[in-house]
């Protein structure tokens, strides 16, 4: 059979040197279903999925069949996880099929995980459950919903398989669109191996594909972490700006594109706490919610000391020029993330007294527990009447303590000439009234798992792409969950 023309393919990193991968085809499934098909993100991509058939999508989206062009590759990484050093890991479980041109001109990798081992499966299956899948698929686009980089998911097929993790769970692939899937530790795989010729090459590769106005004047070494400085900075503003909690920040889930990657252990806030975490391999809160932008400096760090034979024959010199780079960090983290909480307080100008305006708040959210996001939208309303701070006030132990700050704000929000219903409209657009609950992820997963009932993924994917909207009818999925529905940990997966 000759495989449909659904990918224009045009393959770049498939054409760099063969140690930067593995070439490797993905193993056949039994029985594979068309679980999810995003005709929008398709779309977007210039693919020509519309002539194909459940049966072929089901095939095409598994790996049974290949599309014509396909260069199939497992790429080569190594990665700090959890601050110990593994200086090989790579893609266990994942294949990259190829890259697109979208219809944007963006170029975009197209992988397939689950997708069967490949030489850098360490005895690992290389196939993923239904569940995880699930959750990445929801979750990804949700993110890209709400505005933050993120990979994308493109398809979900199941495979009439099983796999086994504690017990025998249902297996799925699941197709990921990314910018690119170079990742920190894709260099730390070929600084520790001393190969300075392939850390060159992947830098003028990283650079010409994601940054290509970058200042090289520097020599590109530089010019890429300063780039990646930035992306991450920006990320992990946006993460905090919605109670985002990637729960594995390793340094081989760091992607330079500024993309979030990876889905594992993640959780949005409902509570909040500064120190929260989910992950259930977390034991001692390193990727706890407030860590995360000291964690990203951190991953940084590794990827200065991959690039510094780029920087500077001299060891000790190289990592003092990248230590000065590295500095940049936190300063412009505290202007993204300073911004991120401006619009999300209806403040249009810069004040002195912002941060510590916004301090003072998350200080009284923590000691109430106030959920996150619901707080942030109620405000919205208060933003716009007065009237509507009951409503605010009661998701506090002690309501009147929200008063004390309110008058604060509402001080701050005089000294600017906004109309209330425009600061609102605009709050409205920073402050979503939907995110992937943690409670309703699980519900989702249970019922794809145990009843094979596709309503709850489908009810709570067609709310999520619209976030930032008033949905009448499914006001429910925008509830905090109830004492019983908490969810305190969350899963890799693997």
């Amino acid at each position: 059979m000759t495989p449909p023309p659904v990918f224009s393919f045009d393959n770049s990193y498939a054409r760099l040197p063969d140690r930067l991968f593995a070439r490797v085809r993905p193993t056949p499934v039994r029985w594979p279903r068309l679980w999810k098909l995003n005709d929008g993100l398709a779309r977007e991509l210039g693919l020509e999925t519309s002539t194909l058939s459940q049966p072929e999508a089901a095939r095409l989206f598994s790996g049974n069949e290949l599309p014509a062009g396909a260069e199939p590759l497992a790429l080569a990484y190594a990665g700090h996880q959890f601050g110990s050093f593994v200086p090989q890991l790579g893609d266990g479980r994942a294949i990259l099929l190829g890259e697109v041109v979208g219809r944007d001109g963006k170029r975009r990798d197209i992988q397939l995980k689950g997708a069967g081992p490949t030489p850098f499966s360490r005895r690992g299956d290389g196939r993923a459950a239904l569940g995880p899948v699930l959750r990445e698929y929801v979750v990804s686009e949700a993110m890209a919903a709400l505005g933050v980089p993120t990979t994308r998911a493109l398809a979900a097929v199941t495979t009439g398989e099983w796999v086994a993790r504690d017990k025998e769970l249902p297996g799925a692939v699941i197709t990921r669109v990314a910018a690119s899937h170079l990742r920190v530790g894709t260099f730390q795989y070929f600084a520790v191996r001393r190969d300075t010729e392939a850390l060159a090459s992947l830098t003028t590769y990283a650079l010409d594909r994601h940054f290509p106005e970058a200042d090289r004047a520097a020599g590109e070494g530089l010019a890429l972490l300063d780039a990646v400085i930035e992306a991450q900075a920006n990320l992990v503003a946006r993460w905090l700006g919605l109670g985002f909690v990637h729960g594995v920040m390793n340094t081989d889930n760091t992607a330079i594109s500024g993309e979030t990657l990876d889905y594992g252990p993640c959780a949005f806030l409902d509570e909040y706490h500064p120190q929260k975490k989910y992950s259930s391999i977390d034991h001692g809160g390193r990727y706890a919610f407030e860590r995360q932008p000291d964690i990203a400096l951190w991953n940084l760090g590794r990827l200065a000391e991959s690039l510094s034979p780029l920087v500077s024959d001299d060891a000790e010199r190289a990592l003092a020029v990248a230590r000065e780079h590295l500095a940049r960090f936190q300063p412009r983290f505290q202007e993204l993330h300073l911004a991120v909480l401006r619009s999300k307080l209806g403040l249009a100008r810069a004040e002195d007294g912002d941060r510590a305006l916004a301090a003072d708040l998350f200080g009284l959210l923590a000691s109430s527990e106030v959920d996150f996001t619901l707080f942030f939208r109620r405000l919205c309303d208060a933003a716009e009447d007065e009237r509507a701070d009951h409503r605010v006030a009661a998701l506090f132990r002690e309501p009147e303590s929200f008063a004390g700050w309110a008058r604060a704000w509402r001080a701050r929000l005089h000294r600017e000439d906004e109309r209330p219903d425009a600061r609102a409209a605009a709050m409205r657009r920073q402050n979503p009234a939907f995110i992937p609950r943690n409670h309703r992820i699980e519900e989702m997963i249970h019922a794809a798992i145990t009843k094979a009932d596709r309503g709850p993924f489908e009810a709570l994917l067609r709310t999520l792409s619209r976030p930032y909207d008033d949905q009448p009818g499914a006001e429910h999925l925008a509830e905090p969950p109830r004492a019983h529905e908490r969810v305190t940990q969350t899963f890799c997966g693997t």
